[in-house]
Protein backbone atom coordinates (compact mmCIF):
# COMPACT_ATOMS: atom_id res chain seq x y z
CA UNK A 1 0.00 0.00 0.00
CA UNK A 2 2.74 2.34 0.87
CA UNK A 3 4.37 2.01 -2.56
CA UNK A 4 0.86 2.57 -4.36
CA UNK A 5 0.74 5.71 -2.36
CA UNK A 6 4.34 7.00 -3.33
CA UNK A 7 3.13 5.87 -6.93
CA UNK A 8 -0.04 7.98 -7.31
CA UNK A 9 1.49 10.86 -4.91
CA UNK A 10 3.75 11.26 -7.71
CA UNK A 11 1.09 10.78 -10.20
CA UNK A 12 -0.88 13.40 -8.70
CA UNK A 13 1.88 16.01 -8.25
CA UNK A 14 1.69 16.26 -12.07
CA UNK A 15 -1.86 16.09 -12.91
CA UNK A 16 -3.89 17.15 -9.96
CA UNK A 17 -6.94 19.39 -10.11
CA UNK A 18 -9.77 20.25 -7.83
CA UNK A 19 -13.23 17.91 -9.01
CA UNK A 20 -16.05 20.18 -7.82
CA UNK A 21 -18.71 18.11 -9.61
CA UNK A 22 -18.96 14.56 -11.65
CA UNK A 23 -21.10 14.01 -14.25
CA UNK A 24 -22.88 10.86 -14.62
CA UNK A 25 -22.41 8.80 -18.16
CA UNK A 26 -25.24 6.25 -18.16
CA UNK A 27 -27.65 4.92 -20.76
CA UNK A 28 -26.79 7.25 -23.01
CA UNK A 29 -29.33 6.73 -25.71
CA UNK A 30 -31.65 8.42 -27.57
CA UNK A 31 -34.34 10.60 -25.52
CA UNK A 32 -37.23 8.41 -26.81
CA UNK A 33 -35.38 5.58 -25.16
CA UNK A 34 -34.23 7.43 -22.01
CA UNK A 35 -38.15 8.09 -21.38
CA UNK A 36 -39.01 4.39 -21.60
CA UNK A 37 -35.80 3.68 -19.13
CA UNK A 38 -37.83 6.44 -16.99
CA UNK A 39 -40.92 4.52 -17.23
CA UNK A 40 -39.43 1.32 -16.20
CA UNK A 41 -37.39 2.30 -13.45
CA UNK A 42 -40.08 3.99 -12.16
CA UNK A 43 -42.44 0.87 -11.81
CA UNK A 44 -39.38 -1.12 -10.35
CA UNK A 45 -39.14 1.94 -7.91
CA UNK A 46 -42.59 2.01 -6.64
CA UNK A 47 -43.11 -1.83 -6.51
CA UNK A 48 -40.59 -1.96 -4.23
CA UNK A 49 -41.05 0.73 -2.42
CA UNK A 50 -44.77 -0.13 -1.71
CA UNK A 51 -43.87 -3.80 -1.27
CA UNK A 52 -41.18 -3.41 1.21
CA UNK A 53 -43.66 -0.74 3.16
CA UNK A 54 -45.98 -3.59 3.62
CA UNK A 55 -43.66 -6.23 4.69
CA UNK A 56 -42.35 -3.58 7.08
CA UNK A 57 -45.69 -2.69 8.15
CA UNK A 58 -46.58 -6.37 8.77
CA UNK A 59 -43.68 -7.57 10.35
CA UNK A 60 -44.55 -5.04 12.85
CA UNK A 61 -48.05 -4.85 13.49
CA UNK A 62 -48.70 -8.68 13.41
CA UNK A 63 -47.85 -10.88 16.71
CA UNK A 64 -47.31 -14.11 14.91
CA UNK A 65 -44.40 -12.18 13.44
CA UNK A 66 -42.51 -11.30 15.99
CA UNK A 67 -39.87 -13.74 15.37
CA UNK A 68 -36.29 -13.53 14.84
CA UNK A 69 -36.84 -14.58 11.30
CA UNK A 70 -39.17 -11.61 10.33
CA UNK A 71 -37.35 -9.21 13.00
CA UNK A 72 -34.42 -9.68 10.46
CA UNK A 73 -36.78 -9.98 6.97
CA UNK A 74 -38.41 -6.04 8.49
CA UNK A 75 -34.97 -5.06 8.64
CA UNK A 76 -33.82 -6.20 5.22
CA UNK A 77 -37.31 -4.36 4.01
CA UNK A 78 -35.55 -1.11 5.42
CA UNK A 79 -32.23 -1.56 4.02
CA UNK A 80 -34.28 -1.84 0.66
CA UNK A 81 -36.00 0.92 1.13
CA UNK A 82 -33.52 3.16 1.38
CA UNK A 83 -31.27 1.70 -0.47
CA UNK A 84 -33.37 2.16 -3.74
CA UNK A 85 -34.14 5.60 -2.55
CA UNK A 86 -30.73 6.70 -2.52
CA UNK A 87 -29.73 5.58 -6.53
CA UNK A 88 -32.79 5.35 -8.39
CA UNK A 89 -34.36 8.96 -7.75
CA UNK A 90 -31.34 10.43 -9.29
CA UNK A 91 -31.07 8.13 -12.05
CA UNK A 92 -34.48 8.58 -12.70
CA UNK A 93 -34.01 12.61 -12.53
CA UNK A 94 -31.35 12.00 -14.90
CA UNK A 95 -33.19 9.92 -17.45
CA UNK A 96 -36.20 12.93 -17.35
CA UNK A 97 -33.95 15.74 -17.56
CA UNK A 98 -30.54 15.22 -19.18
CA UNK A 99 -28.70 17.14 -16.93
CA UNK A 100 -26.31 14.30 -15.60
CA UNK A 101 -24.37 16.84 -13.00
CA UNK A 102 -23.88 15.57 -9.65
CA UNK A 103 -21.71 17.39 -7.02
CA UNK A 104 -18.62 16.57 -5.13
CA UNK A 105 -20.85 15.95 -1.45
CA UNK A 106 -24.21 14.68 -3.40
CA UNK A 107 -21.57 11.96 -4.85
CA UNK A 108 -20.03 10.46 -1.82
CA UNK A 109 -23.22 10.86 -0.04
CA UNK A 110 -24.63 8.63 -2.43
CA UNK A 111 -21.76 6.40 -2.22
CA UNK A 112 -22.00 6.52 1.57
CA UNK A 113 -25.80 4.97 1.76
CA UNK A 114 -24.44 2.64 -1.02
CA UNK A 115 -21.88 1.01 1.16
CA UNK A 116 -24.03 1.66 4.51
CA UNK A 117 -27.01 -0.54 3.16
CA UNK A 118 -24.99 -2.86 0.88
CA UNK A 119 -22.99 -4.22 3.67
CA UNK A 120 -25.93 -4.10 6.14
CA UNK A 121 -28.07 -6.25 3.88
CA UNK A 122 -25.02 -8.66 3.37
CA UNK A 123 -24.67 -9.37 7.01
CA UNK A 124 -28.65 -9.57 7.29
CA UNK A 125 -28.33 -12.19 5.29
CA UNK A 126 -25.81 -13.97 6.52
CA UNK A 127 -27.85 -13.78 10.06
CA UNK A 128 -30.84 -15.42 8.49
CA UNK A 129 -28.94 -18.14 6.94
CA UNK A 130 -27.58 -18.80 10.27
CA UNK A 131 -31.22 -18.31 11.83
CA UNK A 132 -32.49 -21.34 9.29
CA UNK A 133 -29.69 -23.54 9.90
CA UNK A 134 -30.72 -23.50 13.83
CA UNK A 135 -34.35 -23.61 12.96
CA UNK A 136 -33.40 -26.68 10.89
CA UNK A 137 -31.12 -28.64 12.52
CA UNK A 138 -31.40 -27.73 16.16
CA UNK A 139 -35.22 -26.95 16.33
CA UNK A 140 -34.92 -27.93 20.00
CA UNK A 141 -32.83 -25.37 21.22
CA UNK A 142 -34.18 -22.36 18.59
CA UNK A 143 -35.52 -20.49 21.24
CA UNK A 144 -32.83 -20.86 23.59
CA UNK A 145 -30.27 -20.05 20.82
CA UNK A 146 -31.82 -17.49 18.87
CA UNK A 147 -33.31 -15.44 21.40
CA UNK A 148 -35.39 -11.83 20.42
CA UNK A 149 -32.84 -10.07 22.58
CA UNK A 150 -29.80 -11.71 20.98
CA UNK A 151 -31.17 -11.21 17.65
CA UNK A 152 -31.89 -7.31 18.66
CA UNK A 153 -28.37 -6.84 19.55
CA UNK A 154 -26.72 -8.63 16.52
CA UNK A 155 -28.67 -6.37 14.39
CA UNK A 156 -28.08 -2.91 16.49
CA UNK A 157 -24.23 -4.00 16.85
CA UNK A 158 -24.48 -4.78 12.88
CA UNK A 159 -25.98 -1.08 11.90
CA UNK A 160 -23.45 0.36 13.86
CA UNK A 161 -20.95 -1.34 12.64
CA UNK A 162 -21.38 -0.78 9.16
CA UNK A 163 -22.04 2.81 9.58
CA UNK A 164 -18.56 2.80 11.05
CA UNK A 165 -17.39 0.96 8.11
CA UNK A 166 -19.07 3.30 5.54
CA UNK A 167 -17.79 6.42 6.55
CA UNK A 168 -14.39 4.86 6.79
CA UNK A 169 -14.29 4.21 3.35
CA UNK A 170 -16.16 6.84 1.94
CA UNK A 171 -14.02 9.37 3.96
CA UNK A 172 -10.81 8.10 3.01
CA UNK A 173 -12.14 7.85 -0.71
CA UNK A 174 -13.19 11.65 -0.50
CA UNK A 175 -9.14 12.43 0.00
CA UNK A 176 -8.51 11.33 -3.23
CA UNK A 177 -7.48 13.34 -6.38
CA UNK A 178 -10.13 12.38 -9.50
CA UNK A 179 -7.13 13.72 -12.14
CA UNK A 180 -8.18 11.43 -14.63
CA UNK A 181 -11.66 12.71 -16.09
CA UNK A 182 -14.72 13.69 -13.96
CA UNK A 183 -17.21 11.46 -16.02
CA UNK A 184 -18.64 8.72 -14.29
CA UNK A 185 -19.38 5.61 -16.56
CA UNK A 186 -21.87 4.57 -14.10
CA UNK A 187 -25.60 5.38 -13.17
CA UNK A 188 -24.76 6.25 -9.51
CA UNK A 189 -21.73 6.96 -7.48
CA UNK A 190 -20.22 3.46 -7.04
CA UNK A 191 -16.87 2.59 -6.18
CA UNK A 192 -15.55 0.59 -8.68
CA UNK A 193 -16.73 3.64 -11.28
CA UNK A 194 -14.89 5.83 -8.79
CA UNK A 195 -11.39 3.85 -8.57
CA UNK A 196 -11.04 4.04 -12.38
CA UNK A 197 -11.02 7.63 -12.82
CA UNK A 198 -9.24 8.45 -9.37
CA UNK A 199 -5.61 9.31 -9.29
CA UNK A 200 -5.32 6.47 -6.42
CA UNK A 201 -7.11 3.98 -8.11
CA UNK A 202 -5.22 0.90 -7.83
CA UNK A 203 -5.29 1.85 -4.13
CA UNK A 204 -8.76 2.31 -4.05
CA UNK A 205 -9.27 -1.06 -5.69
CA UNK A 206 -7.09 -2.33 -2.45
CA UNK A 207 -9.61 -1.27 -0.65
CA UNK A 208 -12.36 -2.56 -2.01
CA UNK A 209 -11.36 -6.12 -2.88
CA UNK A 210 -10.42 -6.19 1.32
CA UNK A 211 -13.84 -4.53 1.89
CA UNK A 212 -15.12 -7.65 0.02
CA UNK A 213 -13.19 -10.20 1.10
CA UNK A 214 -12.94 -9.30 5.12
CA UNK A 215 -15.67 -7.78 5.75
CA UNK A 216 -17.70 -10.56 3.72
CA UNK A 217 -19.42 -12.78 5.84
CA UNK A 218 -18.91 -15.46 3.53
CA UNK A 219 -17.88 -18.47 6.11
CA UNK A 220 -20.94 -17.99 7.93
CA UNK A 221 -23.47 -18.23 4.99
CA UNK A 222 -21.34 -21.33 3.44
CA UNK A 223 -21.01 -22.83 6.48
CA UNK A 224 -24.67 -22.65 7.46
CA UNK A 225 -26.20 -24.00 3.94
CA UNK A 226 -23.77 -26.91 3.61
CA UNK A 227 -25.06 -27.87 7.30
CA UNK A 228 -28.74 -27.41 6.14
CA UNK A 229 -28.29 -29.48 2.77
CA UNK A 230 -26.42 -31.97 4.48
CA UNK A 231 -28.74 -32.13 7.32
CA UNK A 232 -31.46 -32.43 4.61
CA UNK A 233 -29.91 -35.11 3.11
CA UNK A 234 -29.98 -37.73 5.97
CA UNK A 235 -33.90 -36.93 6.09
CA UNK A 236 -35.24 -40.31 4.75
CA UNK A 237 -38.58 -39.38 3.76
CA UNK A 238 -38.95 -37.87 0.40
CA UNK A 239 -41.63 -35.58 1.62
CA UNK A 240 -40.55 -34.75 4.63
CA UNK A 241 -37.06 -33.36 2.81
CA UNK A 242 -39.21 -30.91 0.73
CA UNK A 243 -41.12 -29.73 3.69
CA UNK A 244 -37.77 -28.89 5.22
CA UNK A 245 -36.15 -27.29 2.47
CA UNK A 246 -39.16 -25.43 1.89
CA UNK A 247 -38.62 -23.25 5.37
CA UNK A 248 -35.81 -22.02 3.46
CA UNK A 249 -36.15 -21.67 -0.06
CA UNK A 250 -37.25 -17.98 -0.01
CA UNK A 251 -34.58 -16.87 1.57
CA UNK A 252 -32.08 -18.88 -0.50
CA UNK A 253 -33.58 -17.13 -3.64
CA UNK A 254 -33.11 -14.04 -2.43
CA UNK A 255 -29.42 -14.89 -1.49
CA UNK A 256 -28.70 -16.07 -5.31
CA UNK A 257 -30.00 -13.12 -6.27
CA UNK A 258 -28.18 -10.82 -4.28
CA UNK A 259 -24.39 -11.96 -3.84
CA UNK A 260 -24.54 -13.27 -7.52
CA UNK A 261 -24.95 -10.26 -9.26
CA UNK A 262 -22.74 -8.80 -6.78
CA UNK A 263 -19.85 -11.24 -6.94
CA UNK A 264 -20.09 -10.68 -11.02
CA UNK A 265 -19.82 -6.87 -10.62
CA UNK A 266 -17.09 -6.15 -8.20
CA UNK A 267 -14.80 -10.01 -8.67
CA UNK A 268 -14.77 -10.62 -12.30
CA UNK A 269 -12.10 -10.04 -14.40
CA UNK A 270 -12.01 -7.16 -16.80
CA UNK A 271 -13.24 -7.32 -20.37
CA UNK A 272 -13.79 -5.10 -23.65
CA UNK A 273 -17.64 -5.19 -22.30
CA UNK A 274 -16.58 -4.77 -18.69
CA UNK A 275 -18.73 -1.22 -18.35
CA UNK A 276 -21.93 -2.59 -19.82
CA UNK A 277 -22.29 -5.39 -17.47
CA UNK A 278 -21.17 -3.25 -15.03
CA UNK A 279 -24.24 -1.22 -14.94
CA UNK A 280 -26.58 -4.25 -15.78
CA UNK A 281 -25.64 -6.33 -12.88
CA UNK A 282 -25.83 -2.82 -10.54
CA UNK A 283 -29.38 -3.02 -11.76
CA UNK A 284 -29.49 -5.99 -10.85
CA UNK A 285 -28.63 -6.05 -7.17
CA UNK A 286 -29.18 -2.28 -6.59
CA UNK A 287 -32.98 -1.75 -8.17
CA UNK A 288 -34.69 -5.73 -9.24
CA UNK A 289 -33.68 -7.69 -6.04
CA UNK A 290 -34.89 -5.43 -3.81
CA UNK A 291 -38.06 -4.82 -5.66
CA UNK A 292 -37.99 -8.72 -5.72
CA UNK A 293 -37.60 -9.50 -1.94
CA UNK A 294 -40.82 -8.73 -0.35
CA UNK A 295 -42.63 -10.25 -3.79
CA UNK A 296 -40.53 -13.80 -3.34
CA UNK A 297 -41.57 -13.68 0.83
CA UNK A 298 -45.17 -13.09 0.06
CA UNK A 299 -45.67 -15.36 -2.80
CA UNK A 300 -43.75 -18.56 -0.95
CA UNK A 301 -44.62 -18.39 2.70
CA UNK A 302 -47.94 -18.94 4.02
CA UNK A 303 -47.11 -17.30 7.50
CA UNK A 304 -46.73 -13.88 5.07
CA UNK A 305 -49.67 -14.48 3.34
CA UNK A 306 -51.76 -14.85 6.86
CA UNK A 307 -50.49 -11.87 7.82
CA UNK A 308 -51.21 -9.53 4.94
CA UNK A 309 -54.90 -11.30 4.75
CA UNK A 310 -55.22 -10.33 9.26
CA UNK A 311 -54.01 -6.96 8.44
CA UNK A 312 -56.37 -6.13 5.42
CA UNK A 313 -59.09 -8.04 7.55
CA UNK A 314 -58.34 -5.55 10.59
CA UNK A 315 -58.94 -2.40 8.04
CA UNK A 316 -62.19 -4.09 6.45
CA UNK A 317 -63.86 -4.78 9.82
CA UNK A 318 -62.68 -0.72 11.08
CA UNK A 319 -63.73 0.54 7.81
CA UNK A 320 -67.39 -0.86 8.17
CA UNK A 321 -67.82 -0.05 12.10
CA UNK A 322 -67.16 3.64 10.71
Amino acid sequence: IYLLLQNDNNQMDNQTAKIEEFHILAFSFSKETRLILFVLFLIVYLIGVIGNSVMITVSCFDLHLHTPMYFFLCNLSLVDLIYTTNILPKLMYILITGNNTISFIQCFTQMYFYMFMASTEIMLLALMAYDRYVAICHPLHYTQIMDMRKCILLVICNWIFECCNASFFTLSSSTFSFCLTNEIRHFFCDTKALGKIACSNKLLQVMIYIEMSIFGPFPLLLTSYVKIINSILHIKSIQSRRKVFSTCTSHLTVLLMFYVTIICTYLRPATKNSETLDEIFSVMYTAVTPMLNPITYSLRNKEVKGALKRLVGKKGKYGKQN
